[in-house]
């Protein structure tokens, strides 16, 4: 079966929210972006050849074909697997679809990640906090003040509200595990080739384009429901506030879709995102989003993990609810 029930794919997509919540990423077995990392890179060393390196047209053609082999692939072995898994027993085949849809979520593995630059600020370790904020950023750490560690793990936490949850979970909802997997699949390419620079100018160009138009819609949700958990945890003021700078700042970010969940979050803890950044020894100055009502903290860095998960506890009941209207 291609897909299941609405009903059937409402409870799995449900139970991959709490197995994620539970579990996060196992070192064990082995995570399925592992596997497409690895896949990703194998390809791009078949496809990039002296010949290909000097023509952009070239590149960008090959950059086409690494996107839609990798994307085809993933679902295929997605449906492949869950399709085993059904025809074997049908709980088998649920309990397959709701494991591999809560790999393509990674709500505890963000906070996770999170915490391990919050710890060492709390224990005044700028060192280690420097470390693992370069575990979750592609810009430059080790000349990074506290308060830049802090906005970088902000930024993060906020932009993949949207790549590490709400998206995923829309794919799921459309198409289970294999159009999750999909999605899973799209981003990983965008976070390892999707890069503007001279190496990935125009082979990454298929694989960012295509990463901005899957999560062009869950952006704007997510940007929504930012809002939405700003009123729950932090009042009305803040909810009032994170609407109002999606709408004045988020267009300025040069991303088409990581601006709203950035705003959002700036607005809601009334601080400042954006500013300078260094990648590879070049500085770069990124627009500034929100007002900065006061200065930087580390436990904002709480605060944004907070607004993620009541993201997530929005979106499992209203999940659960429609299960209840269409069962």
């Amino acid at each position: 079966m291609l897909f299941y029930s609405l009903p059937e794919i409402l409870l799995l997509t449900a139970a991959a929210i709490i197995i994620d919540w539970i579990v996060g990423d196992p070192r064990w077995p082995t995570h399925p972006v592992i596997w497409i990392g690895r896949f990703i890179a194998m390809f791009e060393k078949r496809l990039r050849t002296e010949e290909a390196e000097k023509s952009g047209d070239e590149l960008r053609r090959k950059g086409i074909i690494l996107t839609a082999g990798t994307v085809i692939l993933a679902f295929a072995l997605m449906w492949l697997i869950t399709e085993a898994a059904a025809l074997i027993h049908p709980w088998l085949g649920y309990a397959v679809s709701a494991w591999y849809i809560s790999t393509t979520i990674a709500v505890k593995g963000l906070k996770d990640a999170a915490m391990r630059v919050y710890d060492p600020l709390m224990a005044g370790n700028l060192g280690d906090a420097r470390k693992y904020t370069g575990y979750i950023v592609g810009r430059d750490t080790a000349a990074m003040e506290e308060k830049d560690t802090v906005r970088a793990t902000v930024e993060t936490v906020a932009e993949n509200t949207v790549d590490a949850f709400l998206s995923p979970v829309i794919f799921a909802l459309l198409g289970g595990a294999p159009l999750a997997m999909l999605y899973r699949a799209a981003n990983t390419l965008d976070s390892m080739v999707g890069y503007r620079n001279e190496r990935y100018f125009y082979f990454g160009w298929a694989s960012a384009r295509f990463d901005d138009v899957l999560n062009y819609i869950p952006a704007r949700i997510t940007g929504l429901l930012l809002s939405l958990a700003a009123l729950l945890t932090l009042g009305a003021g803040a909810c009032l506030r994170s609407l109002r700078a999606v709408y004045q700042f988020a267009g300025l970010h040069p991303s088409p879709n990581s601006g709203i969940p950035e705003a959002a979050a700036a607005g809601a803890l009334g601080i400042e995102l954006g500013g300078r950044n260094v990648y590879f020894g070049v500085a770069s100055e990124r627009a500034r989003l929100g007002w900065p009502l006061r200065p930087l903290a580390a436990h904002d860095i709480i605060r944004t993990v907070r607004l993620l998960y009541t993201v997530s506890m929005l979106v499992l009941a209203g999940v659960l609810i429609l299960w209840l209207c269409v069962s």
